[in-house]
């Protein structure tokens, strides 16, 4: 009777801490950061550009136009956003003007890292080094190793 108990005992925590684990977002923002060389080029575009912007620790810029009023995502919330993605030269490469949903944890890190410094009902402009963007990887009509910005306007975080 006693190993009966110990085994569901056993059995019981083992699927708890996978339930837990499960709901768990864990993810370092500053630990992938983009090399000094693209962090000094993003630099030099926002300073050519006469744009006051913030240096996150991973390398990506933004400029908070509207802090929001609702709920912080985490790196791993569901949210409805609506955007525009722009190179340095101002070519327009995607351009949302009704919410689309997604995962953060599904796209490029640069949103990734600094999106949860954003409320529901915010708005922000994110500059990404190449690394933290789409990297030496051509994306459609993005080239390989491009800035990216972003305007984003956070609708909504589920």
């Amino acid at each position: 009777m006693k190993k009966i108990s110990v085994w569901a005992l056993a059995v019981t925590l083992l699927f708890s801490a996978c339930s837990k684990d499960n709901n768990k977002c864990e993810y370092d923002e500053c630990a992938n950061k983009a090399p000094q060389s693209e962090i000094q080029a993003v630099a030099d575009h926002i300073a050519a550009k006469n744009i006051t912007a913030v240096q996150h620790c991973s390398g990506v810029f933004y400029t908070i136009e509207s802090p929001g009023t609702g709920k912080n995502p985490t790196p791993c919330s569901n949210i409805s956003v609506k955007y525009k993605g722009y190179l340095t030269n101002d070519m327009v490469f995607d351009q949302k003007t009704t919410p689309v949903d997604f995962n953060l944890g599904g796209v490029v890190p640069g949103w990734r890292n600094v999106l949860p410094l954003l409320k529901a009902g915010g708005r922000m402009v994110i500059y990404i080094p190449p690394s933290l963007g789409y990297g030496s990887q051509a994306n459609g009509s993005i080239p390989a190793n491009s800035i990216l910005v972003f305007e984003v306007d956070l609708v909504a975080v589920q």
